[in-house]
């Protein structure tokens, strides 16, 4: 079970971030800066790790201080979160009453 929780989506920043995304066609910097309540600076690391694993897409709209970043989930990106939430779910759920440990009852 444990096995099944994404090391890279499975900090709090980038879980949020994905969740953001699996909820959103496209999501821009400023909005997941704002959202998330986190600096500049984390959330281009968390992002660029995202992105590296293959799990979001970057786009780059115009230069300079109007330039707009806008990230989009891949499909890895929307397979990885689903798995990963799946994988939390049955974790917090706990195991069925059937295989619960007879010994510690």
């Amino acid at each position: 079970m444990i096995e099944g929780l994404d090391p890279v989506i499975h900090a709090p920043k980038r879980l949020a971030a994905m969740a953001v995304l699996a909820n959103a066609s496209t999501a821009s910097f400023r909005f997941l800066k704002d959202y998330l309540e986190i600096a500049d600076s984390d959330l281009s690391k968390h992002m660029s790790a995202l992105e590296a694993a293959g799990y979001v897409s970057t786009s780059k709209d115009g230069r300079g201080r109007g330039a707009t970043t806008t990230y989009k989930l891949t499909r890895a990106g929307r397979k990885a979160y689903t798995a990963h939430r799946d994988a939390l779910r049955a974790l917090l759920d706990g195991p069925p009453p059937a295989a619960s440990d007879p010994a510690g009852a």
